[in-house]
């Protein structure tokens, strides 16, 4: 029988995407934070135990070497939603092969992976499973199938599911591990478990398979944060589960008290963390529950750090498609829902709309009151529209375009459309249907995504984010047609370009200048009139080439009022001069 306290244990992340669940960097997932966890409470020591990204492994070929000497090497990975990516890429199949070949010891495959796998991370696409030649897969939690290997000495495990003490319990022993992460400390976001499974069973969903909801009492939460603040973790999203406002209920019905004691109880033991965020949220439990939802919401809002988004499952407008795929949400019932979250936390800090806030409700603001930047609404729902489903049709396009109209025409703020198609899993209703539907309406559903992104999300993008809004701690990610591009950490955080290159990996204030289908641009916040370059006047709308010209030539000024700039929007907001003595 092999001694935990000898093992030397490999984890690879190779990322994870599902419908309540992240992973892809800037955000670590809950999988090796509670592997790491449960190997600990089986007896592992911490520093036996090494944690690689399957990033680290393509940039330093070298690090292959503890996949091959691990004596336990434990994959965690799978997409069951598609997506693209700019902080990382999921393990391709082969990839995946290869850890299992490479490695000499005993090989543990988990994670949503156990849903199946296709030949490539995209939507419009079957799944089937594939053991993909690992020694085990863990067909339910990954991290009970761990903690029961290594105290079998690596003989095997019982497919189970880890129950709410034990998962409370390794959360916080494996918090460690992140500090093995790339992105440590500055630009990495942990991912928060509050429940798993869902009330509702759409058709195509994973989430389902989990089962019921379950929660986890907020101290159990609270307590995780604690530990992670410990390691230097200041980003958090709580992201996992189906629907934060029925956190600590029943599973449908809000429970505002469970919320004022998880986020009040977060700021508590982490009072300087600087991003504080959530996924998903059912509109349903909005509209069949509007005061309780409102309480939420609120108390969501007060706590959290701003640009924080909601999303909603709409998932399709057409009635047709709603019945034949269980969806719970009707479009008129997803428009007052986005209507309400706009009503309570669409406010700004600072702006004349905020409610008068505590210090936790402006947490990471430049400052409040008149003078205060213009900042990104506290939270706005974001809409989810899902396409190869059962019975979709023509029509089903249109009746999208409507709703999405709809919101903008009555002056709504989304912060983000999420425009995918079907990926089919075994255990889903789907899996009947497949990828066919998908397939047959490839022509339509480019032209028709093409036509919300013009119509729509720019139009809206301008209304969440106008022209100088600021974004603290924009982190600069790459480089691109001589601009420097990048993000904030948060849910679903804008892509900003910024003129010239710059260093990447750092951070830097940001005022936005300018709007595309899905980015923004912007110029350094204060853009110093005496400094700012050619390429950074250039991008403010009703600068060209000729008035920056005129701008650098008649340098220095000694207010931005004496450059008399003749724009489409008041630049001072954004711009200073900074004080200059004449040369002696």
């Amino acid at each position: 029988m092999t001694d935990p306290e000898t093992l030397s244990v490999t984890i690879v992340d190779g990322y994870v995407d599902e419908p309540a669940h992240f992973g892809v960097p800037p955000y670590i997932s809950t999988y090796p934070r509670y592997t790491a966890g449960a190997l600990v409470d089986a007896g592992v020591p911490e520093g036996q135990i090494t944690y690689h990204t399957i990033d680290g492994l393509r940039d330093e070929p070298d690090r292959w070497r503890d996949v091959d000497e691990a004596d336990l090497l434990i994959y965690l990975g799978g997409m069951t939603v598609p997506g693209k990516y700019v902080g990382g890429t999921p393990a391709e199949p082969d990839e995946v092969r290869k850890l299992a070949w490479t490695a000499n010891g005993t090989s543990l495959m988990g994670g949503p992976i156990k849903f199946g796998v296709g030949d490539e991370n995209a939507g419009a696409t079957e799944t089937e499973r594939q053991d993909l030649d690992f020694d085990f897969v863990a067909k339910g939690d990954v991290e009970a199938a761990v903690y029961d290997l290594v105290e079998s000495g690596l003989e095997g495990f019982n497919n189970r599911m880890r129950d709410v003490e034990e998962v409370s319990h390794w959360a916080q022993g494996g918090a460690f591990v992140v500090e093995q992460h790339p992105n440590h400390p500055d630009y990495l976001i942990a991912e928060l478990e509050t429940s798993r499974g869902c009330a509702y069973r759409c058709s195509f969903c994973t989430e389902p398979l989990y089962g019921n909801p379950t929660f986890r009492p907020p101290p159990t939460v609270v307590g995780e944060v604690d530990a992670l603040s410990d390691y230097g973790v200041k980003h958090f999203r709580i992201g996992r589960q189906a629907d934060i406002l029925a956190y600590g209920g029943d599973g449908e019905a809000p429970n505002p008290d469970a919320l004022r004691q998880l986020y009040g109880g977060i700021r508590d033991v982490a009072p300087d963390l600087e991003t504080l965020h959530l996924d998903n949220m059912n509109p349903i439990t909005i509209v069949e529950w509007p005061e309780a939802s409102r309480e939420g919401i609120r108390i969501i809002a007060e706590h959290n750090t701003p640009g924080d988004t909601a999303a909603f499952g709409l998932e399709s407008a057409d009635p047709l498609v709603q019945e034949e795929n269980n969806l719970n949400v009707s479009a008129e019932e997803c428009f007052q829902a986005v209507k309400i979250v706009n009503e309570e936390a669409g406010w700004r800090p600072g702006g004349p709309d905020d409610p008068g806030p505590s210090d936790r409700a402006v947490a990471g603001a430049t400052n409040t009151g008149d003078d205060a930047p213009r900042r990104l609404p506290k939270l706005l729902p974001g809409i989810n529209l899902l396409h190869g489903l059962k019975g979709e049709r023509e029509e089903t396009y249109e009746r999208n375009r409507e709703f999405l109209e709809r919101v903008s025409d009555e002056g709504y703020m989304l912060r983000r459309i999420n425009i995918r198609q079907v990926m089919s899993f075994d255990g889903t209703d789907m899996s009947e249907t497949g990828a066919e539907i998908a397939h047959d309406h490839k022509k339509l559903f480019k032209r028709y995504k093409q036509q919300v992104r013009e119509e729509i999300d720019q139009p809206m993008l301008e209304r969440v984010a106008p022209p100088g809004t600021v974004l603290p701690d924009v982190h600069l990610e790459y480089h691109q047609d001589g601009k420097t591009f990048g993000r904030q950490l948060g849910t679903y955080p804008l892509l900003v370009g910024i003129p010239g290159e710059r260093e990447l990996g750092s951070t830097l204030d940001v005022a936005v200048v300018d709007h595309g289908y899905r980015s923004v641009t912007g110029v350094p916040y204060p853009l110093d009139l005496n400094g700012a370059s050619m390429d950074e006047l250039t991008v403010i709308p009703g600068v060209g080439n000729s008035t920056a010209g005129d701008i650098v030539v008649n340098r220095p000024y000694e207010t931005v009022a004496d450059a008399d700039l003749d724009t489409t929007f008041d630049v001072s907001q954004f711009m200073t001069t900074r004080a200059f003595e004449p040369v002696q």
